[in-house]
Parts: structure tokens; C-alpha cells; sequence
């Protein structure tokens, strides 16, 4: 028998006995099952079994945060699991395989339930679960020790919880997480906070959905004669903790127990009283039994910790290696574009700090200039990364055949031991991104706007329709339009472009990639990807650049808005002018609202009512173009998010002590990787 089968065999027999034991660390702290039931053996349970199943089994190791969909509705079951942020990855998985066993047990047939444990949140549910706010079943746990130096306590408390949140909504779309800890004004005491959000969330809603959670505070825990000295407030969206002690950031892999809590915990229904005799206490035996059991096993833990870091790291060896050679045979025919690294280092000052200009996809981007004077930039992509093995051989491949103005210019790359290297033409005006900057977008006419515009629709249409290939760039948004010194705009980073045979009108994604806000539904909720999907994103684009405002963080006045619902709403109306950034001129009044009547265009909801670019280009490039009315847009919204969690929070008031108890407490889309 090989070796590594022994060692196969030895790690399971080893993990087997030493489960059962872990267990503990999994054990819901609460859990909660809703009303409606399904019946045994029905389309539902099905569902519920895949979705569940489906978490059990996954290897993804990116955030924590996995999702998953089966069924149509009225059997359309959405689940999601949500590790804390600190937590490493085999104790993650470990938690969420316990978890999607056990919460069907303790809710057998119920079409939602919830189940909370120290390391995870795991929730099911028959309506929808991804891209919302779910502000209930919401669940509160606090510790039943009073704090000396209230003033000083609260007013530390709310600062450390507004930075907190602000923190974590700015977390990407892997993950939405901030901790930190501040001393207690007056005291030698620390406080300690955590503010998590799941990743689907936009970062308004992140924030609306923390401030919702947090204005429960003085209710429960936070008053002018008692706060508590931790508490921690629970829902599937997001959630947050702070205590006077450390607990994050020491959460150790699979096998260590966890530590205990140095004071009592109380836990409560919805309508609390802190001087209840219901806490969560470990007797003494408890303890000692406890411990008994653990010291046996460390041994084989620390055996097991050893034998799979050595599998692991010798079959990610194999896999590299092969996946490097791989690229080499296929980048073998483009040797005339191969720089040497020798020649990159030199250009770049070996990537000095100086030259940095800002993060790319997967990779860092370096200015360098050549020996011949002509200035380059370098993307240096992350080592070990099979996402950036993919965009380095997806980024040569396309761009090396592709020919256009529009589109940034690959001049060669490198591939030396671990590094790997892209060199594009030098771009001196950045990214279509500084149009954000309150200076510089400010400063931004509309005719060179329009000159922008224009420019990305005939990079588009060239992609599409008229290259030697049918190219779908999938992750077209402002900061991956480039300016050169005239402003004309340059499509670049195609790590993510999907590419369909010139006969060929869509395709189903097996994961979904891109940034939201910019992706069409058809592709964020099934998957299907077509020429369609970049125009949406163009259409987001072009009222983005009307406006002068990102669609994650567009408002007018001191209210956020949903961009593509504002844009809607005041072009039914006859407002479209509302839209318009005030520094633009009302002189070019009527391009500018065509352009807004383009953009709406290519946003509606249903992909076939999109116009294509070679359509689009010539709406633009023509005035005597007579344009359609659009639809509805996608994504639209009938109110803002915190007037919705206050109706979500009435509606569960009124309802019989339900969701709102506080006991003390790529057809489906099945992998989100967006950016």
C-alpha cells in the first residue's frame, strides 16, 4: 500500500475518533425554527436536503461565506452559512458540516430556521436570502455584569461601534468584517468589538443593517443605570459583539476547544429581564470532564495537524507545477511578447514602493519605464493563486489578439519561477475611477464625458461583434477604464472575459465573477451570460458618468439612493434632470439626457429588451436615431433600505412573539466570487 494511502487511512481513523469529541465546539448557543412547515417527503425536503448537502460539502476556502439555491418557488429553498471572520478554515468547514446536520434535527420540518454557534451562523429559508437585508429571526445575548463608569462606557461603546461598522461595510465582496479595540474612556479597561456583515450585502445595507441592531442597545442593554459588560446581537445578515476581554483573533484550527467566557452570559426573551436566574453556566464536573477528554487527544490532533499540512502542501506542489506548465506550452507561440524578469526589476526599480500605482485584479500594478524610454505598467500578479493563474493565461491569450483603440494594449509578459508578470501600455490619466474624486470629477466637462462614453461603446462593440472572436468582459466597471493622456478611454483587466464562439449569443457561467452593481440579473440570479450582460454593465456605466456618482454609494442630498430606481423614477416623471451632476452644463442638455435615456435602455430588467452595442454605438454617434422606451430597470427598489427594516421590524412586532425573540441568546447560483 503507498504512503499516502497509509496516511489517508491513519487521518481518518484518527478523525473519527476525535469528532465526536470536537463536537462541543459547534453546539448551537441558540437556534430558531419559523412557522410554516413542509411535509414529509415533499419537493421542499428535497430542496432543503440539496442546499444543505451542498453546504456540507463544500472545499471553498475563500471568506467563510457559502450560498446556496434549489428549486423554484413555492419550493425554493436559499441557505447560507457565515463564518466569524477570524476563524480558520477547517474549523469553519467542521462548523458548517455540524451545523447543516443539526439544524434540521432540532427544526424538523420547518421551511426557515436559523442555528448560531460561536464559530458560525447557518439559516434556510423559503424566500429570498441573498442580496437582502434579513433583519429577523434576530437574537441577543449580553453579560449579566454591570459596568462601573457607565457615561464613559457608552459614549466609548458607540464610537468603537460606528467605526466599527463603517469598517466592515467597506470589506469587499468576500468579506464584510471589522474588529477592533479602544480603552474605555476613564477606566484601565479595554473594550473589544466585532461588526460582521454577509459579503452580498452593498455597503449601505451593511451599515443600515448594524444601525438597526444597534438601536436596540438601549432597550435591552446599554441604559442610564445598567450596561451590560458584553453583549453580542444576532440575524442572518450581520452582527455584532463587544466585550471588556479578547475574543477574537485566537480562535485556533480544528481541535482546540474554546476558551471560556470569564463572566456568565445572560440570555433572554424578547422582553428582558436581567435578573433572571437563566444563564450559561458550566458546572464544575462539566469542566473537569471536559478537560479529561480533550488531553487525550491533543496528541492525535497535533498528529493529524502535521500529517495534512505535508499532504496538503506536497499536492499543491503537483498541482502548481502542473498547472505552470500547462500555461507554458500554451504561451509557447506568443515568444516575442516574453520579457525577461530581469528586465521588469530593472524597469521598475524591483518593484519599488515608488512606483506603485494601486491594486489590479488579483495582483498589484507597478509603473516602470523600458531602456528604450517607453513608460509601461506592470501588473504583478499573487503568487499561488489559481485565480491568478486563470488571469494571466485569460489576459494573454485575448488581448495579445486583439487590436483597438479603446482597448488597453498588452505589451508582453513575463513568466519566471514564481512570478507573473503582465506589462500594458503606460496610461498617464488612471482610471475612469477619478471621476469619483469630488477635485477631479468636478473638473471633468461633458464633452470629455461623452468622449468616454463613446469610446467604451465602440470597445464593446469591437469585442463583441467585429474582433476575430466574440469576446464578454464580464466585469466592466469605472476603475477598469483607463484614460490615456487625451481622455480617450481604454477597456482593460480581461482576467474575467468569457469567450463565445462567433455563432454563439450566451452561455451559463459554472461561478459568477465580477462586482455588483455592475452585473445583469439574468447573471447574478442564474448564471447566464451573454454580449446582454455587458451592455447592462455599460448602461450602469453611462449614468454613473452622468451623474458623477458609483452606483454602491450614489445619494442626492443626505439620502442614499438606488441609482438605476432614481434614474427611473425622474425620467417617468419628466426630472431626468435630477440625475444630472451639478457641475455639468444645462448647454448640452439634450445629449446629456439621451445619454441618460441610452443608459436606461440598457439596464432594463429583461436581457432581450437591451439594445447591443452595435445598436448602442449608433444611438450615439447619430442624433436622427429615433430611441425606444424603456422598461423598468433591473434591480428596482420601491424604498430606501432602513424605512424597509423599519417595516421588516413593525411587521415582526405585530406578529405573535416570532422571529423577533430574543431568547439570550452556475444555473442556481452556487458560487459567488465577485470583486
Amino acid at each position: 500500500m503507498e504512503l499516502p494511502t497509509l496516511l489517508y487511512l491513519l487521518l481518518q481513523l484518527i478523525l473519527i475518533s476525535f469528532l465526536h469529541k470536537t463536537t462541543a465546539q459547534f453546539e448551537f448557543l441558540h437556534s430558531k425554527c419559523g412557522n410554516i412547515t413542509y411535509t414529509s417527503n415533499s419537493t421542499y425536503q428535497s430542496n432543503l436536503k440539496t442546499v444543505l448537502n451542498s453546504l456540507s460539502s463544500t472545499t471553498r476556502t475563500t471568506d467563510g461565506y457559502y450560498n446556496f439555491t434549489a428549486g423554484k418557488t413555492p419550493n425554493k429553498v436559499e441557505a447560507m452559512v457565515l463564518c466569524r471572520g477570524d476563524v480558520p478554515v477547517n474549523t469553519c468547514r467542521l462548523c458548517i458540516r455540524s451545523s447543516a446536520a443539526n439544524l434540521p434535527i432540532v427544526c424538523p420540518n420547518q421551511k426557515q430556521a436559523i442555528g448560531y454557534s460561536d464559530n458560525c451562523i447557518i439559516f434556510f429559508s423559503d424566500n429570498s436570502t441573498f442580496h437582502v437585508v434579513r433583519a429577523r429571526p434576530l437574537w441577543a445575548l449580553w453579560n449579566n455584569k454591570n459596568v462601573s463608569t457607565i457615561h464613559s462606557f457608552n459614549t466609548t461603546l458607540t464610537s468603537l461601534m460606528n467605526n466599527l461598522q463603517i469598517q466592515a461595510s467597506f470589506g469587499n465582496s468576500e468579506l464584510k468584517y471589522a474588529t477592533n479595540k479602544t480603552k474605555i474612556a476613564g477606566s484601565n479597561e479595554t473594550m473589544y468589538g466585532l461588526v460582521q456583515c454577509t459579503p452580498d450585502l452593498s455597503r449601505l445595507d451593511c451599515v443600515a443593517c448594524v444601525r438597526d441592531l444597534f438601536s436596540f442597545f438601549p432597550q435591552w442593554f446599554v441604559t442610564p443605570t445598567f450596561v451590560a459588560a458584553g453583549a453580542r446581537v444576532i440575524t442572518p445578515s450581520c452582527n455584532l459583539r463587544y466585550e471588556i476581554y479578547s475574543f477574537y483573533g485566537n480562535v485556533t484550527d480544528v481541535g482546540s476547544p474554546p476558551a471560556p467566557s470569564p463572566a456568565p452570559l445572560q440570555t433572554t426573551p424578547s422582553a428582558p429581564n436581567r435578573n433572571s436566574s437563566t444563564t450559561l453556566v458550566h458546572t464544575r464536573n462539566k469542566s473537569h470532564r471536559t478537560i479529561a477528554v480533550i488531553i487525550p487527544v491533543v496528541g492525535s490532533l497535533v498528529l493529524i495537524i502535521i500529517m495534512a499540512s505535508i499532504c496538503i502542501i506536497l499536492r499543491k506542489k503537483k498541482q502548481r507545477k502542473s498547472a505552470s506548465n500547462i500555461d507554458k506550452e500554451e504561451i509557447e507561440t506568443l515568444q516575442s511578447l516574453q520579457y525577461s524578469l530581469e528586465t521588469v526589476k530593472v524597469a521598475t526599480n524591483d518593484f519599488s514602493n515608488d512606483n506603485y500605482l494601486g491594486e489590479g485584479g488579483f495582483g498589484t500594478v507597478y509603473k516602470g519605464k523600458l531602456i528604450d524610454g517607453q513608460e509601461i505598467a506592470v501588473k504583478r500578479l499573487a503568487r499561488n493563486s489559481v485565480q491568478g493563474d486563470v488571469q494571466f493565461k485569460n489576459e494573454i491569450l485575448l488581448l495579445a489578439k486583439l487590436q483597438h483603440r479603446n482597448l488597453v494594449q498588452l505589451l508582453g509578459f513575463c513568466l519566471e519561477g514564481e512570478e507573473m508578470l503582465l506589462i500594458y501600455e503606460f496610461v498617464i490619466n488612471n482610471s475612469l475611477d477619478s471621476l469619483f474624486d469630488p477635485m477631479q470629477g468636478s473638473s471633468m466637462l461633458w464633452e470629455t464625458r461623452y468622449k468616454i462614453i463613446n469610446g467604451i461603446a465602440r470597445g464593446l462593440h469591437y469585442l463583441h461583434e467585429d474582433s476575430r472572436l466574440r469576446i464578454i468582459h464580464r466585469d466592466l466597471k469605472a476603475g477598469n477604464v483607463l484614460l490615456d493622456a487625451d481622455f480617450s478611454p481604454k477597456i482593460a483587466d480581461f482576467g474575467m472575459a468569457r469567450l463565445l464562439n462567433i455563432d454563439q449569443t450566451q452561455a451559463v457561467a459554472s461561478r459568477i465573477v465580477g462586482t455588483y452593481g455592475y452585473m445583469a440579473p439574468e447573471y447574478v440570479l442564474h448564471g447566464h451570460v451573454s454580449v446582454k450582460s455587458d451592455v447592462f454593465s455599460f448602461g450602469v456605466l453611462v449614468l454613473e458618468i452622468v451623474s458623477g456618482q458609483r452606483i454602491s454609494s450614489f445619494q442626492i442630498g443626505e439620502n442614499p439612493e438606488n441609482l438605476l430606481t432614481f434614474a427611473w423614477k425622474n425620467w417617468v416623471e419628466g426630472k431626468a434632470w435630477n440625475l444630472v451632476d451639478p457641475a455639468l452644463s444645462p448647454a448640452f442638455s439634450s445629449e446629456i439626457l439621451r445619454c441618460i435615456h441610452i443608459g436606461l435602455l440598457c439596464v432594463q430588467h429583461t436581457m432581450a429588451d437591451r439594445p447591443t452595442m452595435s445598436a448602442v454605438d449608433l444611438m450615439l454617434s447619430s442624433a436622427s436615431v429615433s430611441l425606444q422606451v424603456p422598461s423598468q430597470p433591473a434591480f428596482f427598489t420601491r424604498g430606501h433600505t432602513p424605512s424597509n427594516l423599519q417595516a421588516q421590524r413593525d411587521a415582526s412586532d405585530q406578529s405573535s412573539n416570532r422571529l423577533l425573540e430574543c431568547s439570550i441568546n452556475e444555473v442556481s447560483v452556487t458560487e459567488v466570487y465577485p470583486r
